[in-house]
């Protein structure tokens, strides 16, 4: 199956013009201590991630007041963070206890499509979350016939097949290349950057469309959400009592903490100058949106909102 899936998308070794059969991901050096206290750490981290996004997953489902847009919307996208954290983690905790660190080729390339992929549709989500948002504040007589259950589904459906879409040929093109040697990764997960640098052949046009891709997902999604939240501020500081501006506020202010979270950390890794050692950088950046983020959302969404605290409540209840 796994070898039909890859062949499926091109993620094909052409022994002809390549002699790389697997790559080494170098992850976090250290003594053999560490890499276990890592284990053990990042263990933990993957399974409060998936029990915390699990059990929104559930609160929505099983609770009929969660079945508004807003809540589909929170359901889906925590659905997301656990098979974005899932694309990374469990290779990282294989990779702690192995002694070559290896990962074969195919399996290099279909990770880095659904790392991109799943990273693409959350940033793809956020919009269409934000979108949900302005129209609840800005627009609340138009919420209801706008923003229904239908139209919120091909909203979704339309952020994973686009989220899916939108590197697919670029990755299938990158692993056509000619890989020659050395083969050795100085990341946790398989990446463009790494992997373009393994090339033994120059593929300036399969790059510059990867980073105009890039740029142009990161900064028109980011541009959407930051325009979106602007005319919801204004609309939220002409309400006249304070706990109408506050009840807004609350309701924004975890997918805004979620927002800043995820595109800052992009925004440090792709758009700040050269460090002193780029790799680490990288490594840390990385690290920050593709694990603590999905760590943290369970936090986020279900601290600040009553009517989530109550749905999870009654779900560990019947637990």
């Amino acid at each position: 199956m796994f070898s039909v899936f890859s062949a499926a998308l091109g993620f094909t070794n052409n022994s002809a013009t390549s002699t790389v059969t697997e790559f080494v991901l170098l992850g976090f050096p250290g003594c053999q201590e560490l890499q276990r206290f890592l284990f053990a750490l990042f263990f933990g981290i993957y399974i409060f991630t998936i029990m915390g996004n699990g059990i929104i997953v559930c609160a929505v489902r099983l609770d009929q007041r969660l079945h508004t847009p807003m809540y589909i919307l929170l359901g889906n996208f925590v659905f997301l963070e656990i098979w974005y954290i899932t694309s990374t983690v469990p290779s990282m905790l294989a990779n702690f206890l192995s002694e070559t660190k290896s990962i074969s080729f195919v399996g290099c390339f279909l990770q880095l499509y659904f790392f991109t992929s799943l990273g693409t549709t959350e940033a793809y989500f956020l919009c269409i979350m934000a979108y949900d948002r302005y129209l609840a504040i800005c627009r609340p007589l138009h919420y209801p016939t706008v923003m229904t259950q239908r139209f919120c589904c091909i909203l979704m459906s339309l952020c994973w097949v686009f989220g899916f879409l939108s590197y697919s040929v670029s990755t299938v093109q990158l692993s056509q290349l000619p890989f020659c040697g050395p083969n050795t990764i100085d990341h946790f997960v398989c990446d463009m950057d790494p992997l373009m640098a393994l090339s033994c052949a120059p593929a300036p046009v399969i790059e510059i469309v990867f980073y105009i891709l890039s740029s142009l997902i990161i900064i028109l999604t980011l541009l959407y959400i930051l325009s979106s939240y602007s005319l919801l501020l204004t609309a939220v500081l002409k309400v006249p009592s304070a706990a109408g501006r506050q009840k807004a506020f609350s309701t924004c202010g975890s997918h805004l903490t979620v927002v800043c979270l995820f595109f800052g950390a992009l925004l440090a890794m792709y758009g700040s100058p050269t460090a002193d050692n780029p790799a680490e950088m990288q490594k840390i950046m990385t690290l920050f949106y593709s694990v603590v983020t999905p760590f943290l959302n369970p936090l986020i969404y279900s601290l600040r909102n009553k009517e989530m605290k109550a749905a999870l409540k009654q779900v560990l209840r019947i637990k």
